[in-house]
């Protein structure tokens, strides 16, 4: 019986010890960069994720999450919001100072009298800006902003363009798959010449509490939301499973003629360097999922035919790029989203840190 005890224990420690290896710390201590006091109460947070915290009295913090990348991100009102990419493995997570800047007050009182302000702003351009920043898959109609008075719209008519800002986070519910997200928006911009809109900004994510029968709701929701997701393709790239997930990649000519990327872990494409996987293709991928068929939300709104049996994606690469264990992948401003994932906007968002298992 002894014996049993010390086998049972072992087998215990061990597993504790392989859940330890799956996550890493990082803390360290943000200061003012002119007077290098410390900062108490900055929030302190990896975008696209649930991790966050807010710095104690002597201006630390301290963070614990599995093991990838991700995107620190560091504010404080009155001064500039700090970014800074961290990963696991790395000896300096967990002894980092930061340094933040004041904002220039003279940039944030640029607006006057006359300006491209719009002043019935949400009357007119709302619902257009909540289907090019949250979107109009299924999922969007389930999504609700709580702050909508934070959002100051701006339209240049000279360069026929929307602009978008908000005096602080914009909440936002998605009741689809039960998460309350803090979207810091940078930015939206809207280009009524070329038809093309983009946005900046950090999210955090917080799970919304519910019932067992709701809880089991947004599980399938996420889920189904996950499977041919961009995230999802970045993780099966990096564990060297694109095929067993349903993925196949075609590489497109100026001409946007396709040829098969029959191996994509070939070296010419593809490599490992210190755990992380390194792609080196330029230009424009297509990326086809095959296990699950298109939204027909989707195929109706582009006038596809509703027979169309894959989802079709594509990425437009400048430089290749660097995926980490959770899917979390860099330079991020040199990849552009077209075709299905482009039309899954921010009602589709899952964050780095969710499990499909």
């Amino acid at each position: 019986m002894k014996k049993l005890f010390i086998i049972c224990l072992g087998v215990f420690t061990s597993m504790i010890a392989l859940s330890q290896d799956q996550y890493f710390s990082v803390s360290g201590k943000i200061i003012d960069e002119k007077t290098k006091q410390p900062m108490p109460n900055a929030s302190v947070f990896c975008q696209n994720t649930t991790v966050g915290t807010i710095t104690n009295a002597e201006g630390n913090f301290s963070l614990r999450l599995k093991n990838g990348g991700y995107d620190l991100i560091i504010s404080y009102t009155g001064y500039q919001t700090k970014t800074q990419r961290i990963s696991s493995g790395n000896p300096e997570n967990e002894s980092m100072t930061i340094e933040m800047q004041e904002q220039d007050k003279s940039l944030t009182e640029v607006v006057v009298a006359g300006s491209a302000l719009v002043a019935d702003g949400w009357n007119k351009y709302g619902q257009f800006f909540i289907e090019n920043f949250i979107g109009t898959t299924p999922n969007a109609s389930q999504c609700n902003i709580e702050n909508k008075d934070s959002l100051k719209f701006f339209f240049y008519k000279k360069r026929n363009k929307l602009k978008v800002r908000s005096a602080g986070d914009v909440i936002i519910a998605n009741n689809a798959l039960g998460y309350k997200i803090k979207y810091q928006l940078d930015s939206f911009v809207y280009d009524y010449t070329s038809k093309i809109s983009s946005y900046t900004g950090y999210p955090l994510f917080e799970e919304m509490k519910g019932t067992p029968e709701q809880q089991d709701t947004w599980n399938k929701n996420r889920f189904s939301t996950y499977i041919g997701s961009r995230l999802h393709f970045m993780r099966s790239w990096y564990d060297s499973t694109l095929a067993e997930e349903g993925f196949i990649l075609e590489l497109l000519d100026a001409s946007n003629r396709p040829t098969e990327l029959e191996n994509p872990y070939d070296s010419q494409y593809y490599s490992v360097d210190s755990g992380d996987a390194v792609v080196n293709i330029k230009g424009r991928l297509r990326i086809n999922y095959v296990n699950h068929v298109p939204d027909r939300k989707y195929l109706i709104q582009n006038n596809f035919p509703l027979t169309t049996p894959k989802q079709i994606s594509a990425l437009d690469l400048n430089e290749g790029f660097t995926i980490e264990e959770n899917g979390y992948f860099y330079e991020q401003s040199e990849v552009t989203n077209m075709g299905y994932w482009a039309w899954k906007k921010l009602a589709e968002a899952l964050p780095y840190d969710y499990n499909p298992e």
